[in-house]
């Protein structure tokens, strides 16, 4: 038992001076928060015990290091009067508050070895960390109204970046939320699409409908916006044009075939009898049985209804600016309708497992031809989907 003690005393002594020198290792190669970072979750667990001692050490050594380096950085930034440093002025003064703020919880922390408390000098912040926000966002603020001054989508949508992010550093910061508005909407690829029916059949209107309701594409572009119908006041740079081309339908056609199934089953039993026609017995005196085989037949009568429609058009992008065609996609889609089912007459037992299944069918009336043109249409919506998708 004792042998035990020692065994699991050393490993826990080898863990301990691992820990020690990784973090010690931080700090010598100058990354401070990582070596503060892992020194406070040792002594998280238990700041007495004697094996974090020397965490208690660095820590000391590495706050120190640390918040010393980063007022060096905050002093060099400041002297350079340069507005784009003040992004890193403010997340400098997080970074010293947030310091403070992991260790503080902790305090008192005595260290045996040094037979004194720790030494944290904690700063107040607070007017550093007021004044370097508000630095930050006027120049985020005024980085954003210079996107906006460019007058493009592409700086439109840089613009609306740059807002988001005061919006989280501070909402309703100044007219901020109204120059979101204005960056997304100027941002925003206005598409007008037509669908237009080249073909000498009509497109039943639920499925025009259908093609055009943008809503249940799922496209999700924060971006793009699709309108079936040109809205005043919008400037549309982009069309598309969805053209039905052919629709071709099919006449319904029937067909029939027809098989004869035949089968050797089962068909009761008979008594198993010696030369003499006497009932043959077993061990037990009971009558011995054999299987009567017998052939039996049907025939099966299989009806198979037809009727197809194929559509055929193309989807074009066109840049309405300049009135010219920037690209185009073919679009198709063939819907077949068929029903198949069938009669016997005979035996039943002759029927294979596929004839029964089909005798379980029955005929149905063809779909009309606004319904297979409709059916067809929701392939070419998917089809169409992934053309906006990829474009």
């Amino acid at each position: 038992m004792k042998a035990s003690y020692i065994l699991l005393f050393t490993a826990l002594f080898s863990i301990s001076c691992n820990s020690v020198k990784r973090t010690q290792k931080y700090v010598s190669q100058g990354n401070y928060d990582e070596a503060i970072m892992l020194a406070t979750k040792k002594l998280q667990k238990d700041k007495g015990a004697k094996e974090y001692d020397a965490h208690i050490q660095i820590l000391e050594e590495a706050f120190l290091k640390a918040k010393d380096e980063d007022n060096r950085k905050i002093a060099f930034l400041k002297k350079e009067k340069n507005p784009t440093n003040a992004k890193e002025i403010y997340y400098t003064y997080l970074d010293l508050q947030a310091r403070q703020d992991l260790i503080r919880p902790l305090l008192p922390l005595y260290s045996l070895e040094m037979g004194r408390k720790a030494n944290f000098v904690f700063t107040d912040y607070t007017t550093d960390l007021l004044a370097s926000k508000d630095a930050y966002l006027q120049a985020l603020y005024q980085e954003a109204i210079a996107y906006m001054q460019r007058d493009s989508k592409k700086d439109y949508r840089s613009a609306y970046n740059v807002l988001c992010e005061i919006d989280e550093i501070k909402p309703n910061y100044r007219d901020v939320s109204q120059l979101r508005e204005d960056a997304h909407f100027k941002g925003t690829d206005f598409v007008l699409v037509n669908l237009n029916n080249h073909t000498n059949q009509v497109i039943p209107h639920k499925l025009e409908r259908d093609l055009l309701d943008f809503n249940t594409y799922g496209l999700n572009d924060f971006w793009i916006e699709y309108h079936a119908q040109r809205e005043q006041g919008l400037i549309y740079d982009l069309g598309i044009d969805l053209n039905f081309q052919t629709i071709q339908i099919s006449p319904e056609r029937i067909s029939d075939r027809q098989f004869t199934r035949k089968q050797r089953v089962k068909d009761g039993y008979d008594y198993r009898r010696d030369r003499a026609g006497n009932i043959v017995r077993d061990s037990l005196g009971n009558p011995t049985k054999i299987d009567r085989i017998i052939d039996v037949s049907a025939t099966v009568y299989i009806t198979k209804q037809e009727k197809a429609v194929l559509v055929g058009g193309s989807v074009v992008y066109k840049d309405l600016n300049k009135k010219r065609q920037l690209n185009s996609f073919p679009l198709s889609s063939e819907f077949i309708f068929e029903n198949v089912y069938a009669t016997f007459r005979g035996d039943e037992r002759a029927l294979t497992a596929e004839d029964r299944r089909l005798v379980n069918n029955r005929p149905v009336p063809f779909p009309n031809n606004e319904q297979m043109v409709f059916d067809a249409g929701q392939d070419i919506k998917e089809r169409f989907k992934q053309i906006l998708l990829k474009n």
